[in-house]
């Protein structure tokens, strides 16, 4: 019987700022999930990149015109 395990090394590393807001809901998701902030961002990321693949420029207009919508009210 062989047992294979594979490691997957993170080569990259991403920083960018992000407003406290945005950062106290993305630490509750990880707690809630049990995963690390960095598994819930690399999920979030690679689930919005499969929406961009799918309808292009159509999901970013819809993700500016909710946040509009949002800080009209």
């Amino acid at each position: 019987m062989h047992i294979y395990i594979y490691w997957v090394a993170k080569k990259d590393f991403l920083a960018f700022r992000i407003n406290p807001e945005l950062k106290q809901q993305i630490e509750e998701i990880a707690d809630e999930e049990q995963r690390s902030i960095s598994q819930i961002c690399e999920l979030f990321l690679k689930g919005a990149v499969e929406d961009y693949r799918k309808d292009g420029p159509q999901y970013i207009q819809r993700l500016l015109a909710r946040q509009k919508h949002k800080a009209s009210k």
